[in-house]
């Protein structure tokens, strides 16, 4: 069943109109959100995620929500590995507390965009290229290997945003101080940008580099471009809200590396069975699609992906819990 198009443009106004309303409401009071308000606005964006999908359903049939849904849990159990590497940037750029929800907000309006030509491309790509299938759930698998081994993973996106620093430097005044959160101030009468517009950048971009994992694996979900962006939309709204609510509780999470590792090596390997089940190459085959090839339902990923987070959580926080634990029976009596 086709989606309408006035329901792809409809979604695409009040999304919009959402996100420049929550970056007023950031800008106009900056403050700490309490776990509380973190809680609510992340409860508030689940429900409009769920409401998304049931008016999807009731206007573009169920076999998209369902897609729909599946496709959002993948970006969103995805996109917590950002959270990792943001709160490494708010440390390295010594980020005022008061001013992330804003930093984060920016930068993800930025990965939005970055990530709306990405998927453009690559729905172009697909059109076209299906063999591109294998390149996709090759590079999943081995992404995935990479996860389940990551010492070191987060350092390399470090000396990225160095780099990133580095470039924008050498091209522009940059000032040693933050102003609020302006990104153009004055010092000493000349007018510079702040330490703002580096860590704007350098958000957007970090997450633009995460979304080569995240969108390849997605087109296995769905190859429709409006899902695929609506999807992301979801997973990226959530997402600020999430790093003030985890918190403290991100360095407690020591294998989740391990689910995100699972989700990637599933979809990956689900890629490359349906390129076989598309399959065009002359030497695979004869140039034939392979029928006995398994198809795996996108209900089952959903599964694979709720099961794979679910279990690397809990299993995190009973592991931290034993460690706290040891250490207080360790401890001396009166520490």
């Amino acid at each position: 069943m086709e989606i309408p198009v006035w329901f792809e443009i409809t979604s695409m106004v009040v999304l919009t109109i959402i996100l420049i309303g929550d970056l007023l409401l950031i800008r106009l009071r900056p403050h700490i959100p309490s776990t509380k308000e973190s809680t609510l606005w992340v409860v508030f964006y689940v429900a409009l995620a769920l409401l998304f999908a049931v008016l999807l359903g009731n206007v573009g049939g169920w076999q998209n929500a369902g897609d729909f849904i599946t496709g959002w849990a993948l970006e969103y159990s995805l996109s917590v590995d950002n959270l990792f590497v943001f709160v490494l940037i708010m440390a390295q750029f010594a980020v005022p507390r008061r001013l992330q929800q804003q930093v984060l907000m920016v930068g993800i309006i930025i990965a939005l965009i970055l990530r709306g030509l990405f998927i453009l491309v690559g729905v172009a790509i697909i059109e076209n290229f299906s063999p591109i299938f294998y390149v996709f759930g090759a590079f999943l698998v081995y992404t995935a290997i990479r996860q389940a081994m990551p010492e070191g993973d987060h350092d390399d996106e470090v000396k990225r945003e160095n780099f990133i620093v580095r470039v924008l430097r050498r091209r522009i005044d940059i000032s040693e101080t933050y102003d609020g959160s302006k990104i153009r101030t004055t010092v000493d009468g000349t007018r510079m940008w702040t330490p703002m517009v580096i860590v704007f950048i350098t958000i957007g971009v970090t997450d633009l580099i995460f979304a080569i994992d995240s969108i390849p694996a997605i087109f296995e979900i769905t190859t429709n471009g409006f899902l695929v962006f609506a999807a992301n939309i979801f997973a990226l709204m959530g997402l600020r809200q999430l790093y003030f609510l985890l918190g403290d509780l991100l360095d407690r999470l020591r294998y989740l590396h391990y689910g995100i590792a699972v989700i990637l090596g599933f979809i990956g390997i689900k890629l490359i069975l349906h390129a076989l089940h598309v399959n065009e190459l002359p030497f695979i085959n004869g140039g034939q699609h392979v029928e006995w090839v398994p198809d795996i339902d996108n209900m089952v990923s959903l599964g694979v992906i709720l099961v794979s987070m679910t279990v690397a959580t809990v299993a995190s926080l009973v592991a931290s819990s034993r460690e706290k634990r040891a250490e207080k029976r360790k401890a001396p009596v009166g520490e």
